[in-house]
Order: structure tokens, then C-alpha cells, then sequence
């Protein structure tokens, strides 16, 4: 009897798939197949349909290529190195999301430190980094005072340094956002919540309220405005400071939160205090966390678009290590605001019994 012939396989799933497996593959040399998976200067010369054709190969026998001998080939290291303020609070997150997301994406990988704000760190984690072969620098909520040895990307870094690009909200717009809204719904006692002052967001914030109320014509009294102090990045960090504005029993109708984690722990302390949210007193935050909807009530905020700032840091600062991009010193994104059910209109007559913040 005779038996029908062998169909011919490809490499089994267990094989190893090499550069070499992909050129026999697709019957052209190993030499112009590495060029187009890793887009040498080589690859130029290469027809577009001949690059696609190497890359569905690629795909389609699955293929991983061996990083450190890519790192070695091509003298790259594709690391970056993000300097964070946090990783774990709700803010840092979506920031490293970004960051992640778009880096995955393009065949890089991150090296992430923390800083919490000491500028020892800042510096010690660079040449750190340094060391470690990365290609280019990301911050967050650091203010640099000069130029780092490689392409840098502050996200809301503020301080103009010579070669640092800043990726930087709108925060004259955010605040006029909220205080307008605030005003529609009758509002002319508003108390306020600053920002620590190691946060490189709170200055430039806090002079946007201020020259936004007074175009406004919302007055901002002094008795009503209260600085956050501290490291915790959960709600407990506003609920201490909303009651240190009760105590002062100066009557306020709203209350403008410095971020979203603050204004989630003053709700806690207004509703302590007898105080309804938003029947006695409205609140506004800021950054739109992933749990500010989830918030009872629903938090009404000023959105950051956290996960895009990330995600346009990694692609500037990859940009401008492969070539692709000129340097810009600033990147401004707009801010949207949220409404939720934690605003409504101001209470008629005495805004709120004093005695119930005693």
C-alpha cells in the first residue's frame, strides 16, 4: 500500500523561532529581515510590501526576539526611567497607566522610583538610573531645577528648565470651570482647600483660583481657606482639615477641594458634623480619580486626563530619543468638568447651623 506524502509542516510550537527561521520563511536573508523587525537604518532601503510581509511572518510564527541580544545588536537599552512621586495613590496610577500603555506598545520597557518629594532623591535616583542604561527620564509632580543628562519629560513639573518639556493642565481654565459652576448655582460663600506646598501643583493652582474668583467677582476670605499638610494619599488626608474650617464656624455653602482624595474626606467630616452633602454644602474636586464617581455622593470635579498625560509623556520622550520629534518646552491638555451629585444650589437663609461644627 502505498501512503500518501508528508505534508510539509512549519516549525513545530516547541521550535525555537529564530531571525534565521523567519528568512527561510519568507526566502530573504537574515540580514534584511533583522533590519525590518528592529527598523535599523538598514530598513530604508527595503520596499514597504517586503518590511509587511517580514512582520506578518514574524507574527504569524510567533516570534519573541531575545532582548538582550536586541540590547547588544543595536546598542540600546530601550529602558526608560520614570521618577514618580507615588505609584500606589489613585493620581500616580493613572499617570504609570499611561506611561505603561504606551511603552508596552512600542517595545519598551520602565524603570519606576519614587521620589515623595525629597529632591535628594530626585537627584540620587538619576544617576541611579543613569547606571542602569536608561535612554531618557519621566517625572512626576517634580519641580527640576535643571537639566537632566538625557531627554527629560516632567509631568506637571511647572518649572521652566532649558530642554525639560513639561506636560501641563490648563488650571486657570479648570478653575474658572469650577467656580463658575459654583456661582451659577448661587454660591457666594466658598471655602477652599490648598494644596501641600511640596506639591508642584499647588502654586501654580492656587494663583489660577485667585485670578479666576476675582474675574469672577467671588470673594475669598482668608478664614475660609485652609493648606493641607501631610503624606497620606487617601481621603483620611481632608477629613482633619474640613473639620479645622467647621471649627472656625465662619458659614460656608461649598467647598472647593484641592483634589479629589481631600474632598472624599471632608464629605466624612461634614457629614459627622450633622452637615448634608450637597444640601447644605456643595463640594468640587479635582483630578477625577477612578473612585470620585463611586464617591456617595457622586463627586463633581475637575478632570485631569491622567492616563493621557502619561501616555503623551512616553510618546515625547520616546519621540525624542529615536529622532522623530523637536523639542517643545511645554505641552498644555485642556481640563473638562464633571457634575455630579455632590454640587447643588446654595441653601436660602443661614447656610448652615453653626452650632452643628461645634
Amino acid at each position: 500500500m502505498t501512503l500518501p506524502p508528508r505534508k510539509k509542516l512549519g516549525p513545530r510550537r516547541d521550535a525555537k523561532i529564530t531571525l534565521k527561521t523567519i528568512a527561510e520563511h519568507v526566502k530573504l536573508t537574515p540580514g534584511t529581515v533583522s533590519a525590518a523587525l528592529n527598523n535599523s537604518p538598514a530598513a530604508r532601503s527595503i520596499p514597504a510590501h517586503t518590511k509587511n510581509r517580514i512582520i506578518e511572518a514574524a507574527q504569524a510564527l510567533n516570534y519573541r526576539p531575545n532582548f538582550f541580544a536586541r540590547t547588544m545588536r543595536l546598542k540600546r537599552s530601550y529602558l526608560i526611567g520614570v521618577i514618580a512621586e507615588e505609584i500606589g495613590d489613585a493620581y500616580g496610577a493613572l499617570l504609570i497607566s499611561g506611561i505603561e500603555e504606551y511603552l508596552r506598545k512600542n517595545n519598551y520597557f520602565f524603570l519606576t522610583v519614587v521620589h515623595r518629594h525629597d529632591p535628594k532623591f530626585l537627584q540620587t535616583y538619576a544617576q541611579m538610573l543613569l547606571t542602569r542604561g536608561v535612554e531618557g527620564f519621566i517625572t512626576t509632580n517634580a519641580s527640576l531645577t535643571e537639566k537632566l543628562a538625557l531627554p527629560t519629560v516632567a509631568i506637571a513639573g511647572h518649572e521652566s528648565v532649558d530642554g525639560v518639556t513639561n506636560i501641563v493642565l490648563d488650571h486657570k481654565r479648570a478653575a474658572r470651570l469650577a467656580l463658575e459652576h459654583l456661582r451659577d448655582l448661587g454660591h457666594k460663600e466658598i471655602a477652599f482647600i490648598r494644596g501641600q506646598t511640596f506639591s508642584s501643583d499647588s502654586t501654580v493652582r492656587w494663583n489660577a483660583i485667585c485670578e479666576m474668583a476675582q474675574q469672577l467677582s467671588i470673594r475669598i476670605r482668608p478664614e475660609l481657606t485652609i493648606q493641607l499638610e501631610g503624606i497620606d494619599s487617601s481621603p483620611a488626608i481632608g477629613y482633619p482639615f474640613a473639620k479645622q474650617l467647621l471649627a472656625r464656624k465662619h458659614p460656608f455653602t461649598a467647598l472647593f477641594a484641592y483634589n479629589d482624595i481631600s474632598a472624599i474626606g471632608s464629605i466624612w467630616a461634614f457629614r459627622e458634623a450633622g452637615l448634608r452633602v450637597p444640601e447644605d454644602i456643595s463640594i468640587v474636586g479635582f483630578d477625577d480619580i477612578a473612585g470620585a464617581g463611586y464617591a456617595d455622593p457622586g463627586l463633581t470635579t475637575v478632570r485631569q486626563p491622567l492616563m493621557k498625560m502619561g501616555q503623551i509623556a512616553a510618546q515625547t520622550v520616546v519621540d525624542l530619543i529615536e529622532g522623530r520629534g523637536e523639542y517643545v518646552p511645554e505641552i498644555a491638555l485642556e481640563p473638562e468638568f464633571v457634575i455630579r451629585q455632590s454640587t447643588g444650589p446654595a441653601p436660602l437663609g443661614q447656610p448652615w447651623n453653626i452650632a452643628a461644627g461645634a
